[in-house]
């Protein structure tokens, strides 16, 4: 299912008699799905941005606000506890979004993972934020990042860019069983209004860019200034001396087409990644300020001097809508109308029911839930899923 949503920059802040709500209905969903799924079963979930705006729907928030990310997510981390769910969420917005390798030091002991893992799963986090932020530039800049792990080691990186000349936001979703290459076509799908024509170093179509972006740092600091000089040449109009024809023309009207500025903080980060040598992607980002524009100077090299254009494909699909999820209780902002105080309550001790039946073995309540789900309309992303000849998210 989808892996992105444009969300609309929304102001204003949760009172404290909704964030309450919000966390006990929060936690009883949750529970619920893990007793029925297992903690793959929630992550899963948590990786289809679909469901997760429906989840943020359910617990009273907007259906469409920017806000649902940063709030769904700090509500999941204050009421699910790693010893008793099986999961830790870490992170989030600003300067949370840097805390996730020390708050992982304590999560990985809480949740009994071995060193490596904490490793890899710090790995992880560092590279899904370049990607969503070096390797696909679609003009959205990360300021949310969190990671979300389980007890097996899977995780689900949920981030958020913001563009403020749109007034939009933007959800990205990266899972452990999308792809073995964190930056090859991680994400766990795409879902948006909004469609553009982005630098997309993720996409399969830009395997050869990516080979020579990885080769061109290792061939010295002064060669590849030179080869950037050439591109700027080509980007103010003109024609290559040498070499077959350009794959395409240069599109001035897009950002990634840019004439590249020879900074110092560029030219930094060049001479750290030639001193690394890197052999892979992943190398390449993990390196000391290699950024976005370091990526872009990269890329317009191996398209404009060696021919290897990378993809500038939007990882977007249809968008789709989960607004009937906003009927649950009501929204924050009164959309479709204020949040019913009583019927979140009910709903609540129904669900707290469920979950303390089942954790005593009794499985009734949890099997008549099951049925009544069954009687409910289609949801649009099943439709979707069957249209297309997939199975739903199990």
């Amino acid at each position: 299912m989808p892996g992105v949503a444009d969300l609309p920059l929304h102001g204003g802040h949760v009172p404290r008699w909704l964030a309450e709500i919000m966390k006990r209905m929060a936690r009883a969903v949750a529970e619920v799905v893990i007793i029925e799924h297992g903690t793959e079963g929630f992550l899963r979930r948590l990786a289809d941005p679909y469901w997760f705006q429906a989840f943020n729907n359910v617990i009273g928030m907007d259906w469409d606000s920017s806000g649902s990310t940063t709030v769904t997510l700090g509500i999941l981390k204050t009421v699910l506890d790693p010893e008793e769910h099986g999961i830790a969420v870490l992170g989030g917005k600003g300067a949370r979004a840097r805390a996730v390798p020390k708050e992982l030091e304590g999560a990985a002991e809480r949740l009994g993972l071995g060193t490596k893992t904490a490793e890899l799963l710090e790995t992880v986090s560092r590279l899904g934020a370049k990607v969503d932020s070096a390797l696909l530039q679609d003009g959205y800049s990360i300021y949310h990042h969190a990671l979300v792990v389980d007890e097996r080691g899977r995780w689900v990186i949920v981030q958020q860019g913001m563009n403020p000349e749109a007034r939009m936001a933007r959800r990205y979703h990266i899972a452990w069983y999308v792809s073995d290459d964190v930056t090859l076509e991680p994400h766990s799908g795409v879902a948006s209004d909004e469609r553009g024509e982005p630098l997309n170093l993720t996409h399969s179509r830009s395997i050869g860019a990516r080979r020579v972006v990885v080769d061109v740092v290792s061939e010295g600091v002064r060669r590849v200034e030179r080869m950037i000089a050439e591109v700027n040449a080509v980007l103010k109009g003109m024609r290559p001396l040498f070499g077959p024809p350009l794959p395409r023309a240069p599109r001035p009207e897009l950002p990634y087409y840019r004439p590249i500025s020879m900074t110092p903080r560029l030219l930094k980060a060049l001479r750290e990644a030639y001193e690394v040598r890197p052999s892979s992607m992943p190398e390449l980002l993990l390196t000391k300020g290699v950024g976005p524009e370091v990526v872009r100077a990269l890329s317009l090299v191996a398209e404009l001097i060696y021919r290897e254009p990378p993809s500038l494909h939007d990882p977007v699909t249809a968008p789709i809508n989960p607004f009937k999820y906003a009927f649950a209780i009501g929204g924050k902002d009164g959309i479709p109308y204020p949040v019913r105080r009583d019927v979140a309550r009910v709903v609540i001790e129904e669900l707290r029911e469920v979950v303390e039946r089942a954790k005593l073995g009794d499985r009734e309540r949890l099997r008549a839930l099951r049925r009544l789900a069954s009687l409910a309309p289609p949801d649009p992303a099943e439709a979707l899923g069957q249209r297309r000849g997939r199975s739903p998210n199990p």
